[in-house]
């Protein structure tokens, strides 16, 4: 039989486990609280990259280092075998996660990008020599936006809060033509660097005949879904357009039959223009009537 200093003693610790497990409760309690209706907004990232090793090696990948990109997130994705091999010995391992074999071709490799990934999956798509991503200050200044891994979850966060599915950049480099405004309206997305929820719709893939201007297609199929596009027209980028490599460097004879394509398929929604050289454009209605 326990003697009363026994009995006491063993009540006592009964006493302070309930305490404890009670104390534990709330702490469990308080965190859920907190994390209650959070979501993440974590991302990938997927390069497209063809004979260019030496492009995304100086541009894109010491870019997305300087933005606090984990290294984990970016998906190199190469035409072939022979690639592989080469972009293998040529990058930095430091400075990826993964080198995918994928398709040969633009528009065919942003198919199977998109067929790659499960949906539901928020990708954040990026040319190979992106040399910066630069913002708009207040006092209308251009300087570099340092933390891209913030920026990406802000972006995927604003386009569930606002139930779209693609986000885009300022296309042009030039403060004058820039804004401290996001836009939901029908605006070209520059393929360049975008970002999108991933759907396994082939609906929403640009056809063949819009290459070197399936961004522009892209833009429009979004839109004609989900009555909105996200655009950030105070971001953009630092390029050189029409770089060897890639697509090549002359684009007329392509810019031309995209051009012809899109303002027949889409004729309430796209119209022809010319740049000063003669270079084919396509320009879009902000509020098509639809």
């Amino acid at each position: 039989m326990a003697t009363p200093e026994e009995k006491f003693s063993s009540a006592l610790g009964k006493k302070r486990r309930r305490k404890k497990s009670t104390a534990s409760k709330k702490r469990r309690m308080k965190t859920k609280k907190r994390t209650r209706g959070k979501q993440s907004f974590d991302y990938v990232i997927a390069i497209p990259s063809y004979k260019r090793w030496e492009e995304i090696t100086k541009k894109t990948l010491p870019t997305l280092k300087r933005g606090k990109v984990d290294k984990n997130k970016i998906h190199v994705f190469v035409a072939n075998k022979t690639e592989e091999k080469l972009y293998r010995e040529k990058l930095d391992p430091n400075t990826y996660g993964k080198i995918v074999v994928g398709k040969k071709g633009l528009v065919q490799q942003r198919r199977f990008i998109s067929q790659y990934f499960p949906e539901g999956t928020m990708i954040v798509s990026l040319d190979d020599d992106i040399q910066k991503v630069i913002r708009l200050t207040k006092d209308e200044k251009l300087t570099e936006l340092k933390d891209l891994d913030s920026f990406f979850k802000k972006a995927f966060r604003l386009l569930k809060e606002k139930n779209l599915y693609l986000w885009g950049v300022y296309p042009v480099n030039n403060a004058l033509f820039m804004k401290n405004t996001m836009t939901t309206d029908l605006r070209f997305v520059i393929g360049v660097m975008h970002g999108y929820i991933n759907r396994h719709d082939h609906k929403l893939y640009p056809s063949l005949k819009s290459v070197s201007k399936e961004d522009i297609e892209q833009t429009i199929l979004f839109y004609l879904k989900d009555k909105g596009i996200l655009r950030f027209n105070d971001i953009t980028f630092r390029t050189v357009f029409n770089a060897p490599g890639g697509l090549g460097t002359n684009r007329y004879q392509m810019n031309k039959k995209a051009q012809e394509y899109l303002c027949k398929k889409y004729p309430k929604i796209a119209k022809p223009k010319f740049r000063p050289d003669g270079t084919p454009e396509v320009t879009l209605n902000r509020n098509p009537d639809i």
